[in-house]
């Protein structure tokens, strides 16, 4: 099959819909040559303020359906339709925390807003840690400062999507925090 070029449509700010994501008879394929699609059939309309839960056993395709849904797979049939901001948390953490101060890695490139920092801190459970830190949020992070731990890491990269204000898509958030955190 042939990789559709116009892969995810964004609906316009100000369009009058409700609608967050739609799907329609998509089908998405890791590997376009093969005969075998990732995911395929796949239909989902979701509006503004829904919260959903997307379950499963492991390798069923729910990290598949999200990097369908953010344009890293590619689609191969159907629609899918997208209004808002996207951020993403993915369970792996490859090398998304940057080498610089905690605080930049949380604002990336956003304006300080004291009050909404203060509240992202306490919501994603990093105060305690900044507490260990000689420095706070102010700590240098990544090659020219201190290794954090998979579960600091995690918080971090929340912290981030949820001070952006974004339409968040988590994929697994707290799967390398402990259970009291993602409580």
């Amino acid at each position: 099959k042939k990789i559709q070029s116009n892969a995810i449509e964004n609906i316009p700010e100000g369009y009058s819909t409700d609608i967050a994501i739609e799907i329609k008879d998509a089908e998405f394929s890791w590997d376009h040559l093969s005969k075998r699609s990732t995911l395929r059939g796949i239909n989902l309309h979701l509006t503004q303020g829904m919260k959903v839960a997307i379950c499963g056993s492991v390798s069923s395709g729910k990290s598949s359906l999200f990097a369908g849904i953010l344009g890293e797979i590619p689609k191969l049939a159907g629609i899918v339709k997208i209004r808002g901001t996207k951020a993403y948390v993915p369970h792996t953490l490859g090398f998304r925390i940057q080498t610089g101060k905690i605080e930049d890695n949380i604002l990336f490139g956003k304006m300080m807003d004291r009050s909404k920092y203060e509240n992202v801190l306490e919501a994603c459970a990093l105060n305690k840690n900044l507490q260990l830190f000689s420095h706070g949020d102010q700590t240098e992070i990544g090659e020219r400062g201190i290794n954090l731990s998979g579960g600091q890491k995690q918080r971090i990269q929340l912290a981030r999507s949820i001070y952006r204000d974004a339409d968040i898509f988590l994929d697994d958030p707290f799967s390398v925090v402990d259970a009291h955190t993602g409580a």
